[in-house]
C-alpha cells in the first residue's frame, strides 16, 4: 500500500511559573482548576494517552493511546511542568514513543520543539541557536534519541532558522502550504511559483540551504487542518477519517495525507476531540484504508525528489507573516470587535531594548567567571533540567573560566538565569491575544521583571527604569487597566520578592499549614532553614521569632534573617524580617518583643517591630497565592463552623413547618430555602470525604437533597466522588477478593445519579478496564451476585464487559 497518513499534534502551552517560584500558582480564570495547565491536562493531554473507542451502543469497547499513532510534540517547558505534576501523562507520552517506534519501523512519534516558543524570524542569530539547541537537549533527557524533526513555534520560518536546525542535525520541520514559494525537481530545471492550492502536499521536499545543508519540508494539508480546528470534523471520527482518505489521488504512487493542528483542539478545543481522533485512527486501520505513519518514516522511505524554495518571515496563524507578534496587523482572536493592537510594537521593542542591555551585561560581567559565555548559556540547560548540586558542578567544571569561589558561581548563576528570562519573555503568548492587559502578556513582563532583578544584583545596572518608560507607549484597549506601565507595576511589581519575602512566608504559613517551625523545609525552589525558634502563646495570640538562613536553589544566594511573626486573631498576621547583624541587637530584638507579647500590648509589639525590621514588614498578602488561600480558609473555618451549626439548630428547629411548606407546594421563604440547601449539601459532603462512606445515611440525604430539590454545588460533589469511586476500585485492583468495593462504587454512581450529579469516570473507567482485561488473561471465573456486581458497574461506567 503506497497510502499513507500522518496526523501531528501541536501540543503546548506558555510557561505560565511564577519566575521567582518556578512554581505555576493558581490562576483564577482556570476555576475550577488550579491553573490552565492543570485544566488543559486533563481536557486535552490525559484523555489522549487513554482516549475511548465507542461500539454502537456507546459502550467503551477499546482504550488506546493517541500519541503512539500520531505525530506529535510537546513544548519542553510544559514538558517539565508535567513531568513534576503529571507523571501518569507524562509517561504515557514516552511510553507511546516507544511503541512507535516498533510499529514505525524504528521512527518514534514525537518530535522536537524549540525550548520556549519564541516567534524564531524575529529571533537573534544567538537566541536562535539556545532555542533550538535546547529544545534538542530537552528532547533527548525525555525519549533518549536525538530528534529527527522539529516544530517551529507557529511554523514561523526564515532561512536563517532553517540552517540552525540543519546545523544541529534536524532532519526535517513542518510549515503551511502556503508558505512554499516555488519547486523544481531535485536534478534540476526551471523553478516554478506555486501556491497553496496548487503545492503538491503528499511528498517531502529539499530546501538547499545557502550553507550547502540541507533539510527536508514537510507541508500539511491547510483545508483538512483548518475543518479540524473550526469546521467541525472533529464531531465524527469516521467523516475525519473519511476526509482524510479522499484527499488522495487516483494515481498509484506514495502518497502522504498529512494533517497538523493544535494538539488542544483534540479534547480542549472541542470536548471528545481525542475520541474522534482515536476513531478516525481505528477507521483508517481496521478497514485498510490507508497506513498510518510519522513524518521520520515516510522521509526514510520515500526522500524528497523535488526541492523547494520558501517564503521567509511567514506563519501558519498569521496572514501578514509574523507581524502578530510585533505590530497590529490586523490579526487576532475576534473576541474584541474594534480593539486593536497597537500595543504590540511597543512592547516588542521594549523587549528588544531590554534583551540587547542583558546582552551587554551579561558579556561585561561573565568575563573570568565563565570560558565561553555563549557556549556555556547553550549549556545551561542541563542545570535547567537537573538542579542537583553535582550537576550544577558538573556545568562549573565544564565552563568555568577558573575555580570559582562561592561567591562567584552566586554571580554566575545570577547571569546566565538573566539570561534564561531573558529569552523566555519573549514567548510568544505574549503578543498573540487582543490586548496586553492578558494574562499571557502579564508572565513575559514578569520574566522582564526578573532578567531586572538578576542584572541589579549580579552588576548593579538597573534597566526597570528605561523598560517601564518604554511600556508607556503601549496602550491597552482596556481604559481601567492602563498602559503597559500600569499594568507592569499592578501585575507584576507585586511578584518581586528576595529572600527576605521568602523567609517572612516560611515563617507565616508554618504558624497554620504544618505547624513545623523548627529543622529545614522546602519553599518552592528556595530552601529555609530554622536556627532558632522561640515560640510564644497560643490559639489566637502567637508570635514566633528567631533566625533563619535562607538559601536559593536555582541562584545559590543565601541570607542569614532574623524574623518575628505574630498572629492576633481574625486575620490580622504580620511579619518583620530583616539582615541578622550580631547577637547583641537579635537578643535585645527577642527580649523587647516577648515583653509587649507577654504585656498583650500590641501597637507597643508594632513599634518594636518597625523599629527591629525597618519597616519591612509582610502581612497576608505577600504570602505566595497558593498557601494564602489555604491560610485564609484555615482562619476562617472556625467561623465557619459555628456558622454551620447554627443552620443546623435552625433546620431541626423548623423542619416540620419546613416539611408543610414543601408537601403543599408552597416555595420555601428565602431563609428556610437557604437552611435547607446549605445544611444538606454539608452532609453530603461530609458523607462523601468521610473515610467510611455510610451508604444508608448517603441514600437517605440524597433522598432529602431530591425531595427539597436542594441548590447543590454539583461541580465539587462530582469532584470528591469522583475520586472516591476511582479510589475504591483502585483498592480492588490491588485486593481482587474484596468484591464489596464493587458493590459501593456502584452504589455511589447510582445514588448521585438520582440527583442529578454527573460523574468524572475517566479514571474509573480506566481502572476497570485493566480489571476486566486482567480477568480475561487469567481466566478468573465470575458468577452470580459478583458477576451481576461487575456487569451493572461495567453498564454504570460505560465500558462493555465481555460476556
Amino acid at each position: 500500500m503506497d497510502r499513507y497518513i500522518c496526523i501531528h499534534g501541536h501540543f503546548y502551552q506558555p510557561p505560565r511559573e511564577n519566575p521567582w517560584l518556578e512554581f505555576v500558582e493558581r490562576e483564577d480564570s482556570a476555576h475550577p482548576y488550579h491553573d490552565w495547565n492543570e485544566r488543559i491536562t486533563y481536557e486535552c493531554y490525559a484523555p489522549n494517552g487513554a482516549s475511548r473507542i465507542l461500539n454502537g451502543d456507546r459502550h467503551i469497547i477499546a482504550i488506546v493511546n493517541n500519541y503512539s499513532k500520531i505525530s506529535f510534540n510537546f513544548g519542553p517547558t510544559l514538558l517539565g511542568w508535567m513531568e513534576k505534576n503529571f507523571p501518569w501523562v507524562y509517561e504515557s507520552l514516552l511510553a507511546a514513543d516507544q511503541v512507535a517506534m516498533k510499529n514505525f519501523n524504528g521512527h518514534g512519534s514525537a518530535i522536537a520543539q524549540v525550548y520556549n516558543h519564541v516567534i524564531m524570524p524575529l529571533a537573534s542569530y544567538r537566541d536562535k541557536k539556545t532555542q533550538v539547541l535546547w529544545g534538542i537537549r530537552d528532547f533527548e533527557r525525555r525519549f533518549k534519541r536525538f530528534p529527527e524533526g522539529m516544530w517551529l513555534p507557529e511554523t514561523a520560518v526564515d532561512m536563517e532558522t532553517l540552517e540552525v536546525l540543519a546545523e544541529s542535525g534536524i532532519k526535517f520541520t513542518i510549515l503551511a502550504p502556503h508558505q512554499a514559494g516555488r519547486v523544481r525537481p531535485l536534478e534540476g530545471g526551471n523553478w516554478v511559483n506555486i501556491t497553496a492550492a496548487s503545492l503538491d502536499k503528499k511528498k517531502a521536499y529539499l530546501c538547499r540551504l545557502p550553507s550547502g545543508r540541507e533539510i527536508a519540508i514537510f507541508f500539511y494539508d491547510g483545508p483538512i487542518a483548518q475543518d479540524v480546528a473550526f469546521g467541525g470534523l472533529l464531531q465524527d471520527g469516521k467523516l475525519y477519517a473519511q476526509r482524510l482518505v479522499a484527499a488522495f489521488e487516483e494515481e498509484d504512487y506514495p502518497q502522504l495525507v498529512n494533517v497538523a493542528t493544535d494538539g488542544e483542539t483534540y479534547g480542549h478545543h472541542h470536548r471528545f476531540g481525542d475520541m474522534a481522533l482515536a476513531y478516525c485512527i481505528y477507521s483508517i486501520e481496521s478497514q485498510g484504508l490507508a497506513k498510518m505513519t510519522v513524518y521520520g518514516e515516510f522521509l526514510e522511505k520515500f526522500p524528497p525528489q523535488d526541492e523547494v524554495e520558501i517564503l521567509e518571515n511567514t506563519s501558519w496563524s498569521c496572514a501578514h507573516g509574523v507581524k502578530r507578534w510585533c505590530d497590529d496587523c490586523g490579526c487576532s482572536t475576534g473576541s474584541h470587535p474594534g480593539w486593536n493592537q497597537k500595543w504590540r510594537r511597543p512592547l516588542r521593542q521594549a523587549v528588544e531594548s531590554l534583551s540587547k542591555d542583558v546582552s551587554r551585561i551579561y558579556e561585561d560581567l561573565s568575563k573570568g567567571l565563565l570560558s565561553d559565555p555563549w557556549s556555556a548559556r547553550d549549556d545551561y540547560v542541563e542545570v535547567v533540567l537537573d538542579r542537583t548540586v553535582e550537576n550544577v558542578e558538573g556545568f562549573f567544571r565544564r565552563n568555568a573560566a577558573k575555580e570559582l569561589a562561592g561567591g562567584e558561581k552566586v554571580v554566575a548563576l545570577k547571569l546566565l538565569e538573566m539570561t534564561r528570562n531573558a529569552m523566555l519573555m519573549f514567548t510568544s503568548c505574549g503578543w498573540f491575544f487582543d490586548d496586553i492587559s492578558g494574562i499571557e502578556t502579564a508572565q513575559i513582563m514578569k520574566y522582564a521583571a526578573r532578567a531586572i532583578q538578576l542584572a541589579k544584583e549580579a552588576g548593579g545596572r538597573d534597566l526597570e527604569g528605561n523598560f517601564m518608560h518604554m511600556l508607556e507607549e503601549a496602550k491597552s484597549n482596556d481604559p481601567t487597566a492602563g498602559d503597559g506601565r500600569a499594568i507592569y507595576e499592578r501585575a507584576v511589581l507585586p511578584k518581586v520578592l528576595d529572600l527576605s519575602r521568602v523567609c517572612a512566608h516560611g515563617v507565616m504559613s508554618s504558624m497554620f499549614i504544618d505547624g513545623k517551625g523548627n529543622g529545614e523545609r522546602e519553599i518552592y525552589c528556595y530552601r529555609l532553614k530554622s536556627l532558632e525558634l522561640k515560640s510564644l502563646g497560643s490559639g489566637k495570640f502567637i508570635m514566633n521569632m528567631g533566625k533563619a538562613s535562607v538559601h536559593s536553589t536555582i541562584t545559590w544566594e543565601e541570607a542569614l534573617l532574623q524574623f518575628a511573626s505574630c498572629y492576633i486573631g481574625g486575620l490580622q498576621l504580620f511579619c518583620g524580617v530583616s539582615g541578622y547583624a550580631d547577637e547583641i541587637s537579635y537578643r535585645e530584638m527577642l527580649k523587647g518583643l516577648q515583653i509587649a507579647f507577654e504585656n498583650h500590648d500590641v501597637p507597643d509589639m508594632v513599634r518594636k517591630m518597625d523599629r527591629h525590621f525597618g519597616g519591612r514588614t509582610f502581612t497576608l498578602k505577600h504570602l505566595f497565592r497558593d498557601e494564602q488561600c489555604t491560610i485564609v480558609n484555615n482562619l476562617v473555618e472556625d467561623v465557619l463552623d459555628v456558622i454551620m451549626i447554627t443552620y443546623e439548630e435552625l433546620y431541626d428547629t423548623h423542619y416540620p413547618a419546613m416539611k408543610l411548606l414543601n408537601e403543599l407546594n408552597i416555595p420555601l421563604p428565602d431563609a428556610f430555602r437557604a437552611t435547607v440547601d446549605v445544611v444538606l449539601s454539608g452532609k453530603l459532603n461530609a458523607i462523601l470525604e468521610s473515610p467510611n462512606i455510610d451508604l444508608e445515611e448517603l441514600a437517605k440525604v440524597c433522598g432529602e437533597i431530591k425531595e427539597w430539590n436542594v441548590a447543590i454545588d454539583r461541580h465539587h460533589v462530582s469532584r470528591i466522588a469522583s475520586e472516591r469511586v476511582s479510589s475504591l476500585l483502585k483498592d480492588f485492583k490491588e485486593r481482587k477478593e474484596d468484591f464489596d468495593l464493587i458493590f459501593e462504587a456502584g452504589q455511589i454512581i447510582e445514588l448521585l445519579t438520582q440527583i442529578n450529579v454527573t460523574l468524572d469516570l475517566w479514571k474509573a473507567q480506566n481502572i476497570y478496564f485493566d480489571i476486566v482485561a486482567d480477568m480475561l488473561r487469567h481466566g478468573r471465573p465470575l458468577e452470580g451476585n459478583v458477576l451481576n456486581a461487575m456487569k451493572r458497574l461495567g453498564l454504570l461506567l460505560g465500558v462493555m464487559f465481555p460476556v
